[in-house]
């Protein structure tokens, strides 16, 4: 799919599928079909293919090529089959124009567009859109690193909580917090390849028409990545131990469970003691002969399971 926008006062508007690609101020392509490609080829712009864009040498995601910048950054997204996933997307940034190139869907892409107007940076230029569209960027970042350490508050208050020590709970506890995990690993790793798309702009910052006056807000983006990537440490510590506590809970509830079985072995460990010395089949054992044999041995038996009971609540471990 391809949408073209172009700037209209403070707004971003859509062009339609017959306005001409001269017009846009903006083109993004979200898994472009080859005649969209080829629309845009004919503007002098190269277009990367995926496995180009999933390179990770440096060289390949940061470089200018015949007046145009090309930044690779990894962003979170979702799949085409609305799975949570990471994926490379490329800007391109040339005179008159940017270009944004995506195989699946990092949410700001919807949502940028509907809310430019509100954007520093403004809508003067491309790479003034480039700029409001990465603080859109950062601004999704920090809802899912909030979004993040509310859901390991939840997995902590179930995992102190002693009511909450069920098989079942501490297998959610436990799931929860890898898919917390997983969703920092991609969230710092957008964070540090936007810091060094950032980086890469703001070296040439400045020096084209209409990049005036950019890099105090690309410092200021550059202070808020930076913000995050310390939030997201704090978080990656705080995953780190919510998962001890929780392996923790479930080591002892295993332990409870072995010192359970254990205990149940140990009080019929003396009554099969007397069942076994009278199933031995010798001929002098009087016992056998007497009408009290039978009780007796019971007795013994129950007797010597209480007494055990006894001892292990004297020593206080039961």
């Amino acid at each position: 799919m391809m949408f073209a926008y172009r700037a209209v006062a403070d707004r971003l508007v859509r062009l339609g599928p017959s306005d001409p690609l001269e017009d846009a101020l903006w083109i993004d392509l979200y898994r472009p079909m080859p005649e969209q490609i080829a629309r845009v080829a004919a503007l002098g712009i190269e277009v990367p293919s995926l496995a180009d864009m999933e390179e990770i040498e440096i060289s390949n995601r940061l470089y200018r090529d015949q007046g145009m910048e090309f930044i690779t950054v990894v962003l979170p997204g979702l799949s085409e089959t609305r799975e949570a996933t990471s994926g490379p997307v490329t800007f391109i940034l040339m005179p008159g124009r940017l270009v944004t190139v995506r195989h699946h869907a990092p949410r700001p892409f919807e949502t940028y567009p509907d809310r430019a107007f509100r954007a520093a940076a403004g809508l003067g230029s491309p790479e003034r859109i480039f700029l409001g569209l990465v603080e859109d960027i950062i601004g999704r970042l920090a809802d899912l690193l909030e979004g993040a350490g509310r859901a390991l508050d939840e997995v902590a208050r179930a995992v102190y909580n002693k009511a909450g020590h069920s098989d079942e709970a501490l297998q959610h506890a436990l799931q929860q917090v890898g898919r917390q995990g997983e969703l920092l690993g991609r969230v710092q790793l957008s964070l540090l390849t936007l810091e060094r798309g950032l980086s890469f702009v703001g070296q040439t910052a400045g020096e084209r028409p209409g990049t005036e006056g950019l890099r105090p807000l690309i410092k200021g983006l550059m202070r808020d990545i930076q913000a995050l990537e310390v939030h997201g440490e704090f978080l990656s510590t705080r995953v780190a131990l919510a998962s001890d506590a929780t392996l923790g809970m479930v080591n002892l509830a295993q332990n409870a469970t072995v010192r359970i079985v254990s205990t149940v072995a140990v009080l019929f460990l003396p009554p099969t003691l007397i069942a076994s010395v009278y199933g031995m089949n010798f001929v002098h054992m009087p016992e056998l002969a007497m009408g009290w044999g039978y009780p007796l041995a019971l007795g013994l038996m129950l007797a010597s399971a209480l007494g055990t009971y006894l001892f292990f609540k004297w020593k206080r471990w039961l």
